[in-house]
Formats: structure tokens, sequence, C-alpha cells
């Protein structure tokens, strides 16, 4: 009747195999339900902590007048809130915005290229929302003595010829601006938005009536809760946090929890400050000739402020000067971010090891542009790995195979002196020479690939153009896991089909874990992105038929 229990073992995994993945898609549905259960706020709540920076700068310039730099009062206009529900809405090819006519900060920030989920092509993907349940907003204004933000009277609110603005599809650039009347002033907050691309550039632009000199700083701010974005895979957690450039250090990640421990503040000429999540930013780009101040903190409200201030504007009497920055909220996409600012497209983070990560995701992209598929450019990718180091892994393979040849006699030996350990070894070290086999041949040419393929490993992670992109049949999205799980259970498969051509371990509990490692890998897996699994499954095969080969012709040599 062994027939029939197997039988049954087949029927329970694979109805097991159908409830996992039933659960699995219960899950998804779950979170796509509570994503859209998430509405905006009509009415911006007031963040008095968050506004304006505080009073007290670290390192601030001898320039810079600590007055200049005041706090928020304890209260804002009572019409703030008012004005707040009707938020100017700005449409172009890239980007869906909304605008708060309250100190013209951006509420909210679509990408139309970049969709919110594979199943709802539609729904474009949210960046920067104020919501019931989540805040992630972009600020900026002028404080000090003439500044848009006061701290008597709260933040400056902005009018604007209309409430909608869209790029037509002959327009190169698109301009939208926000007029705020002061008493001897005008100023004008104008957003410029160019096409096809991700950086808006905040102009403020003031013509000074007065018969005195107009005089404030600029200042610009990230401000976001500090909850995760939903990830659908295990291992290796996307960095959530701030990143910065300083003068010693081109590129520096800190975390939510660096910043809980203190408030960290510096200064540098031009450089930049971002808020990085998994393929994309946002990030604020101070004047690159001014000597900015940098602060990252934690609002009373518990929301995170990354904020940069740079030197005083002073436009003369009866003049018209500008101060701008830029901001940049979009995909991690190297070739962009290196032409916006210096460092910038190393928050494209591929690790300790991206002297190598960096050519191999150019070759990548290479390979896509010649096949059009991400899927097939890994593939061929991890041939073409796989062929450079054929000679190493061909040592070491060989060194496998001549182990695994000798587990007879290693056997014998332990029979024989296994309770007398220094005869035991000395006995080995006869055999191996008499052999000429070296017991560390099959790792050493292993260790020599590892760097590139731990940096492979991080460039399929961190390239937003594997978002939503197909590869075969049932897997539409190489960015998320395998719906099936189809490529975890083959690379569990070839992860066992290896370990049968590799010498079993002396030490019967070294060979019972290396017998599980399989099955936690294939459970590991099941939560990584299609495409990692694709690398680790065609990587795993080509070294089975290299180490196949290899065993045959030394068992056929005997």
């Amino acid at each position: 009747m062994n027939w029939l229990r197997n039988a049954l073992i087949v029927g329970i995994l694979v109805i097991v195999y159908v409830l996992f993945i039933r659960w699995n898609g219960f899950q998804e549905q779950k979170l796509e339900l509570a994503q859209a259960n998430e509405t905006p706020l009509q009415t911006a709540q007031p963040v008095l902590d968050d506004s304006i920076p505080s009073q007290t700068v670290p390192n601030a310039p001898a320039n810079a007048n600590s007055a200049d730099i005041p706090s928020l009062a304890p209260a804002t206009p009572a019409s703030s809130s008012a004005v707040s529900q009707n938020r100017i809405h700005v449409t172009t090819d890239t980007l869906d915005i909304l605008i708060d006519p309250v100190g013209g900060d951006i509420t909210q920030v679509m990408l139309l290229k970049h969709k919110a989920n594979k199943p709802n092509k539609d729904q474009p993907f949210t960046m920067l929302k104020q919501s019931n349940l989540h805040t992630y907003i972009a600020k900026s204004g002028m404080i000090g003595a003439n500044g848009t933000d006061d701290p008597a009277k709260g933040r400056g609110v902005y009018q604007a010829a209309s409430s909608r603005y869209t790029m037509s599809e002959t327009a190169e650039t698109l301009e939208v601006d926000l007029i705020l009347e002061q008493a001897d002033a005008t100023v004008t907050k104008r957003f410029v938005f160019t096409k096809g691309s991700y950086l808006i550039d905040v102009k403020y632009i003031i013509a000074n009536r007065a018969t005195t000199p107009w005089n404030a700083t600029l200042y610009g701010q990230i401000i976001r809760d500090g909850s995760k974005p939903s990830t659908e895979y295990l291992g290796m957690q996307p960095f959530l946090g701030a990143a910065i450039t300083q003068t010693e250090t081109n590129y520096k990640k800190i975390s939510f929890g660096d910043i809980d421990d203190e408030k960290i503040a510096y200064a540098k000429q031009g450089g930049w400050i971002a808020l990085i999540q998994h393929y994309y930013l946002s990030a604020w780009i101070p004047p690159a000739d001014a000597n900015n101040q940098y602060e990252l903190t934690k609002s009373s409200r518990g929301n995170y402020v990354m904020r940069f201030i740079s030197e005083p504007t002073i436009i003369e009497s009866r003049q018209t000067g500008e101060v701008s920055a830029r901001f940049y909220v979009g995909p991690k996409i190297i070739n962009t971010l290196e032409k916006i600012s210096p460092n910038l497209e190393l928050t494209v983070d591929y690790g300790w090891l991206w002297f190598i990560g960096k050519p191999l995701f150019s070759l990548m992209d290479i390979l896509h542009d010649l096949v059009g598929n991400w899927g097939v450019a890994i593939i061929i990718l991890t041939m073409i790995i796989k062929a450079v180091f054929l000679w190493p892994s061909a040592m070491s393979y060989r060194s496998m195979a001549k182990m695994r040849k000798l587990q007879p006699m290693m056997a014998d030996l332990k029979e024989r002196y296994g309770e007398d350990r220094q005869r035991m070894s000395q006995e080995l070290m006869k055999l191996y020479r008499k052999e000429k086999v070296n017991p560390l041949g099959g790792c050493l040419p292993i260790l020599l690939q590892m760097p590139v393929f731990i940096a492979l490993y991080y460039v399929i992670m961190e390239s937003v153009q594997l978002r939503h992109e197909p590869f075969i049949f049932w897997i539409q999205d190489l960015s998320v896991k395998d719906p099936l799980f189809i490529l975890p259970l083959l690379m569990g498969v070839t992860m066992w089909v290896q370990q049968q051509l590799n010498p079993t371990p002396p030490d019967p509990m070294q060979a019972k874990i290396m017998k599980m490692l399989p099955i936690f890998f294939t459970l590991l897996f099941m939560f990584f992105p299609a495409g990692l699994v694709l690398y680790w499954v065609v990587n795993n095969t080509l070294s089975i038929i290299q180490q196949y080969i290899i065993t045959k012709q030394i068992e056929k040599a005997d």
C-alpha cells in the first residue's frame, strides 16, 4: 500500500500549497483595502512645531542673525484652515501634485508613470501625502525680518490665478505662480515643472517697494511620520530614512532611530538632504553657492523633520530679486540623479560593493535595451558572470569531486582512528597529500566570486526599473514575490540537487543541517522579489551543469 501512502502525502502537500497561495492572496487584498480606506485630509491640520525652523540653528554662519530664524507662535490665523480646503492641483506628464495655499507647501505627489500596484493600472503611485493615517509633505518658505512665515501671524496665505494647472502636450515647462502681498513687497512663489522630469524648481521672486532693504532666509523641509511602507518579502528590508552629503562624507544614511537619539545639525556649501525609501526618494537641493545649514530632528508631534536653511537674501530698496531651491520627488535613477547634484546618485544604494554593483547594473541595462525584457536580461547577465568565473568555479568543483571520491576512505579512517583525533588528523593529511587534494580548494574559488554575486543581489534589489516589469507567463512583476511560488520551489530543488554533487560533511550534525538548508531557503525565498529568485535559480542551474560535467570527468578518469 506504499502507493496509497505516497498519493496521500502528495495530496496533502498540494492542498497545503493551494491554501498558502489563497492565504497570500487574502493578505494582499486586505492590504489594498486598507490603502483604499486611507482618505486625504480635506483641511490641512496645523503642525505648529513643524512649520518653521526653530530659532536656534547650530553652527550658523557668521552673517546669519539668530533673530532671522524665529520659532512659530502657538497660533495660526483662523483663515488658514479654510483656505487649505482649496488646494491647487497641478498635472504634468509625470506628476500629479496638490499645493496648499497656506505656505505654498506640497501636500501630495503622485507619480503618473509609476503605478501603485500591478492589478490596478489606473492608480498612480503616491509618494507624498497628508491623510488621516499618513503624513509625508514638503514645506518651504522665507523666514526672518521680512519673511513669508511670520512668528506672530503664522504662515503666509498665497493667492493663485487658478486652482487647476495642466501642462499641455506641446509645452516643455509649466509655471505656477503663487502671490503673497506684503506691506511693502510682493512675493511670488513660482513652481517650475519640466516635461518628463521629476525635478521642481521652487523660486521666490521678491519685488521690494520699500525704502529699506528686504531681508529673509530661504528654508525647505521634508516632514514624514515614522510609519513603514508595506513590504511583500522577508530578508533584507529596504532602508527607510534620511540621506545626506557632507564635506567629509559623500553619502551617509541616517535612520529614524538615529534621529530619535539626537538632533543632527551641520553646515555645507551646496549639498542636499533627502528622504529615501525602496525605489524612490524626495530631496531638497538648496543653492549650490550658498553656505547652507542642515538639520534632522523629531518634532513634538512625532514627525521626522529634515530641513535646510540657506543664507539670508537681501533685496535692496525698489529692486526685484530672487532666490531658489530645487525639489526632487521620484524614482531613484542613477543617470538622472547624478545630473542634479554631486553624490545624489549614491542614494541608489548598492551597499559597500557599489563599485561592483554600478557596472553590473550598467551591463544589465544594456542587455535590457537589446532584449527588451528585464527577466531575460537577468538571465544573460548571470550567464556572463558565470562565464567570467568559469575557471575558478571549475577549480572548486574539481576539488569537491575529489573530496567526494575520498569519502569511503575517510569513513574507513574515522572507523579505525575515530577515538584518536591526533592520529586521525595525521592520517587525513597523508591521504590528502597522496591523492593531491586540497580540502580548502572547494571554498577559496567560491569566496572570490561572492563579492560579485552579493553586488548583483543589491543591484536587483535596488533597481526601480524592475518594478512592475513582467518576465514570462505567471510572473508579471519582477519586483515582488512569485504569486505561485514556482521560482522559490525551483530554487530549493536546484539547491538540493547541488548538495547531492557535493561531498557529505564528516560531522553527522553538520550533515543534517545541510540537508535542511534547501527547505529553509525555499521558505525564505518565497517572499523575495521574483527577479532575485530568478537570479538564484539560473545561477544554481548553471553551477549544477558545470559541477555535474566536472564530477563525471573525474569519475571516468578513475
